[in-house]
């Protein structure tokens, strides 16, 4: 039998690579000028589309999907390609997915800044660009699944099945979490409700974490570390352990980023349990990873390559130590919603995710244009000031949860709040928030540094862009005497597939399905009631403008927060909600029993300078919302898309809501008007005041009416 000649497709791995580099640099640039934003509120530049609000999801979309993602399929189509000994199946489905993943990316760029958000975290983007996604993850797929089919190579190694694994899981995360039913091209609202949807978009959220920037990653790791280091991988056993217990455990541990809320505690506590247990596959993983280095450290030492990776494996076992720690009840009471959780997430970001991705950009991109990096004091210098700017990031975001968590918590000797007022922690952690933006704009100069020295490398170089090989075509197998159980699965795709949607979907099935489907589980309450037209308009406005990025919207049973905030939430309180917007961060106060705390002046004054009414206050103006006119074409739309949904709107109310919406709005101008502030019944001002005076006052109205 004579082996058979093909070309490794090398261009497609260029284009992934370079787009990794623009979109990392663009990425890590927005969440620099968001950071700024967090000390220096000038920095939001006076205009409503570059507020902290609105590009702080463009700055993660850019980092995950952009950054992340174009690294992931770099990395993904250079190693499948020479694990399975043939060529991608298919150069045009090759080229749909690169141009069709970069116009998701930039239709991110510029629907989030407009203020078109769904406001569900790490999956802000509306209905239309969801189905894009939908369309280009399955090129990738029936890509990938081609070529595995025409593989020369029968036993598909570690790294495939972590591909396969990340491909079913983030399409079954993708389509649950984007069941939402649109109201305009750019509008739609979650067909989930409160609680129900808080719970789905953390099982999204967290597992959005775990195979799309852990999973694909790990398995590049099993790749390229051997590879670069010129070793097998240190146990085959362990890899097959570490695989099947990762994928098991880690979809079940989405709701410990809801403890202490309305979540029922059943599903709360099942959180925490695998939260803990995920610390074993995980730190296998970083093990594994870590020791087929044993007796190759003097390389380490004179490899800038491995350094990356050394590094970015020693910050995924930190990572996924700190996280089972922080599902702890006692120890997440504390961090929730403070920067602790900010500097958790970038250990793993930029150590992990941007330090493994520099490693692979530095290994392969000389190679496949045949040439030496360019500069190897370069690679050096940028080893060493990201690893400079990660310090400088994390630690004083540590420092700066710390504080705020034992302040926010802090009683007098009298048993009275010692910080009540939130900004006087906010004011205490702005120098660290200060260093927080040298570290990393130490770390973007680093990327920069990277993105010049690969740049003169691939000039000094020509791109291979079909690199031959050749290998024996495939032979046929004895499935009774080769191999044992596991052995026989890896030869097999589908299967291999199968098991691996069935391991996701047990914790998927028995976490989601009793709250979505046994309504005694979220009790409601008789005087909860729908939003007006008005509040309806004001609470989109609010979506749109970012504020739950900035303000949580439910109070944990905690006397520091009750005492602070008023009484606890209740999961009835949300019944309405399509989206919920409990928030993951407190950079202001919570909201949750906001309504008439304050009067409709004092929430006039504060959207307009914030300043005015909180010295010192870090919040952007929003004094667009004095003068733009509120959109009430959309109204009934909206009610009759509530009433879809379940929100008992009476049948033909949206023939009447604007009636409502223009008196509810002129009697809210006329009690400003009182206070000698002259705005029309038509502005967006008035909608997000009728808005911030509803919330909470439903409870407050009547503690005892649970039913």
């Amino acid at each position: 039998m004579q082996p058979e000649k093909f070309y490794y497709d090398n261009k497609i791995v260029r284009n992934f690579g370079i787009a990794t580099i623009v979109w990392g640099i663009i990425g890590m640039t927005v969440g620099l000028i968001a950071a700024i934003q967090l000390f220096k509120p000038a920095m939001n530049m006076g205009n409503q589309y570059t507020t902290f609000g609105r590009i702080r999801p463009l700055h993660t979309n850019a980092v995950i999907f952009a950054f992340v993602g174009n690294a992931i399929f770099m990395g993904v189509y250079y190693s499948l390609q020479r694990l399975l000994k043939a060529r991608m199946f298919s150069n045009f489905l090759s080229n749909v997915h690169f141009w069709g993943w970069q116009l998701i990316i930039v239709s991110a760029v510029i629907t989030l800044p407009l203020g078109f958000t769904s406001s569900h975290e790490y999956a802000e983007l509306e209905w239309p660009i969801d189905i894009a996604i939908t369309i280009i993850w399955v090129v990738f797929g029936i890509n990938m699944f081609g070529t595995i089919f025409k593989r020369r190579e029968r036993h598909l190694y570690v790294a495939i099945w972590f591909y396969i694994a990340t491909f079913v899981t983030i399409a079954v995360l993708h389509i649950v979490n984007s069941f939402e039913l649109p109201v305009s091209a750019f509008k739609s609202y979650m067909v989930y409700a409160g609680v129900q949807d808080a719970l789905v978009q953390w099982w999204y959220g967290h597992n959005a974490v775990a195979f799309f920037l852990t999973t694909p990653y790990l398995g590049m790791m099993y790749y390229f570390l051997p590879k670069m280091a010129n070793r097998p991988i240190y146990s085959y056993k362990l890899s097959i352990l570490h695989f099947w217990a990762l994928i098991f455990i880690y979809i079940w541990a989405g709701p410990h980023h809801l403890l202490y809320t309305t979540l029922p505690s059943w599903a709360q506590s099942l959180g925490i349990v695998f939260s803990i247990m995920l610390i074993a596959p995980s730190w296998g993983g970083m093990i594994n990873g870590l020791l087929t280095l044993r007796g190759a450290w003097d390389k380490v030492r004179d490899d800038v390559v491995l350094k990356f990776m050394v590094v970015g494996l020693t910050a995924y076992g930190m990572a996924t130590f700190e996280g089972p720690m922080l599902s702890f009840k006692q120890i997440n009471g504390l961090a929730h919603f403070t920067d602790w959780i900010v500097a958790h997430v970038h250990v793993g970001a930029l150590g992990w995710n941007g330090f493994l991705t520099f490693a692979i950009l530095y290994w392969v991109l000389p190679r496949i244009y045949k040439t030496q990096l360019y500069s190897k004091k370069m690679a050096a210098f940028h080893f060493w000031i990201g690893t400079l700017g990660i310090l400088f990031y994390a630690i004083p975001m540590y420092w700066a949860g710390f504080t705020q968590g034992l302040m926010l918590k802090e009683f007098t000797p009298e048993g009275i709040l010692k910080y009540p007022n939130f900004l006087e922690t906010t004011l205490r952690i702005i120098p660290m928030h200060v260093m927080r933006s040298i570290g990393g704009t130490f770390y973007l100069l680093g990327v920069i540094v990277m993105a010049y020295n690969l740049a003169r490398t691939m000039m000094q170089g020509k791109l291979v862009a079909n690199e031959a090989a050749e290998s024996m075509p495939l032979e046929p197998v004895n499935e009774v005497t080769d191999g044992g159980w596991h052995r026989k699965l890896e030869r097999r795709p589908i299967q291999l597939m199968v098991a691996a949607l069935i391991v996701i979907l047990i914790g998927t099935v028995i976490e989601l399905m009793p709250t979505m489907t046994i309504s005694s589980n979220v009790p409601t309450i008789a005087s909860v009631k729908p939003y007006t037209p008005l509040e309806l308009q004001g609470r989109d406005i609010y979506i749109r403008e970012g504020c739950s990025n900035c303000h949580s919207q439910t109070v944990r049973p905690f006397r520091s927060e009750t005492e602070r905030y008023g009484e606890y939430s209740k999961a009835g309180e949300f019944v309405y909600d399509h989206p919920f917007l409990w928030g993951s961060k407190r950079t202001g106060p919570d909201l949750a029993r906001e309504g008439q705390k304050y009067g409709n002046a004092w929430h006039y004054n504060h959207m307009m300078d914030p300043r005015l009414m909180s010295p010192g206050s870090i919040m952007p103006n929003y004094d667009w919302l004095l003068t733009q006119t509120l959109d009430t074409t959309t109204t009934g739309t909206k009610i009759n898309a509530m009433r879809t949904l379940g929100v008992p709107y009476a049948p033909g109310y949206e023939n009447k809501a604007n009636a409502d919406l223009n008196k509810q709005a002129q009697e809210i101008a006329e009690n400003l008007g009182k206070d000698k502030i002259k705005v029309k019944n038509d502005k967006e001002i008035i909608a997000i005041i009728a808005y911030l005076q509803r919330l909470g006052t439903d409870v407050k109205a009547n503690k005892t009416a649970n039913k």
